[in-house]
């Protein structure tokens, strides 16, 4: 019996895509939330196939995607992306045009005919595709836009590079806010209900020292993903902010 993991954001939605894979004869696995655990284990005990639902969050999909395609246990899986707009499938078709693309009338048929990867794409990390682009243009900083920052530290304007004319900063949610954690205590403090709220209405950033940096505090990109799912957020953008710092955005979940 082939095994299914299937990924979809809302587990409401989710139940009638299981119970018509499993009518169908598959071995469905789902969890309604997505965490750093869940990604050791496929790579221990890979499924037959992974299917992707990009009904909702679609850029969350392609960046677990992504993250398939760079382990050896789980390259050669195939990956199938059901359902979708049709432009922001033409990004994720860019970044992996092997994986499979199809409709929910026809999946159980592109199920069935799915096989292993020979020689599967490997995409670059969602954490090294925006090389070329500028610190601001990485956090979503446009011109004329307020950013909020919590917890800056000294060197913050050295972090941000230069920005773009008529940027304010202020002390209230602005329309990007830049949480910087130093440790894992304040990583626990600092994601609280109330960046939850700010979640809401507006870009949330946070960001963390990289392992390879002389001050790195223990924080990693695991630890603040599984912190951010525990209040309720969802995360669905990371990138380099610069050497030492990484980022990753924030919504409240659906």
């Amino acid at each position: 019996m082939s095994r299914v993991r299937l990924l979809h954001w809302n587990a409401a939605e989710a139940s009638p895509t299981k119970e018509f894979l499993t009518q169908a004869g598959f071995q469905v696995e789902y969890d309604p939330t997505y965490s750093s655990a869940l990604m050791r284990e496929w790579r221990q005990n890979p499924p037959t196939v992974f299917v992707i639902d990009l009904s909702r969050l679609p850029s969350h999909g392609l960046e677990i995607a992504i993250a398939l395609r760079q382990s050896p246990k789980t390259k050669q899986v195939p990956i199938i992306f059901c359902g979708g707009e049709t432009e922001k499938l033409k990004r994720i078709r860019e970044a992996l045009p092997d994986a499979v693309y199809c409709s929910a009338k026809n999946l159980v048929k592109t199920i069935k005919a799915a096989r292993p990867l020979e020689s599967p794409a490997r995409p670059a990390a969602m954490m090294n595709r925006y090389g070329t682009r500028t610190t601001a243009q990485k956090l979503g900083i446009a011109e004329g836009a307020t950013v909020a920052v919590f917890n800056p530290p000294r060197n913050l304007s050295g972090i941000l590079g230069e920005l773009p004319s008529r940027v304010e900063f202020t002390e209230q949610a602005g329309i990007v806010t830049l949480c910087f954690v130093c440790s894992v205590d304040e990583l626990r403090s600092d994601i609280s209900q109330v960046l939850r709220t700010l979640a809401a209405k507006t870009r949330l950033w946070i960001l963390w020292r990289k392992k390879g940096s002389p001050d790195h505090d223990g924080v990693t990109e695991s630890l603040v993903r599984d912190t951010g799912l525990d209040l309720g957020l969802v995360d669905y953008k990371i990138c380099s902010v610069d050497k030492t710092w990484s980022g990753m955005l924030f919504a409240q979940r659906k």
